[in-house]
């Protein structure tokens, strides 16, 4: 067993840091959704109303199927729910 350490679990898990870096991004925006939907006290099939997707759709969000879910689809989600993103970009360490 490796006692090597990563900054993150996607840098654990994924090939590429290209992958890594794509996972974490789209689990952010994940988290902000379910939050927004805990915080906000919606229903599923509120949630998908406001999101502009089906009540399946924010069931596997909220289940966590990170892998059922692209960086475009997250960010229009968000983007239906009055939510404002923000990236910053800098060196990688």
């Amino acid at each position: 067993m490796s006692n090597e350490q990563f900054p993150s679990v996607w840098d654990a898990i994924e090939d590429t840091p290209e992958q890594a870096e794509n996972m974490k991004l789209r689990s952010t925006l994940m988290m902000a959704l379910k939050e927004h939907i805990t915080h906000r006290d919606l229903s599923q099939f509120e949630a998908a109303k406001l999101f502009g997707v089906t009540q399946p759709r924010v069931s596997d969000l909220m289940r966590g199927k990170i892998n059922l879910f692209g960086l475009d689809a997250l960010v229009n989600m968000a983007a239906s729910a009055g939510l404002h993103i923000e990236m910053r970009v800098r060196e990688a360490a």
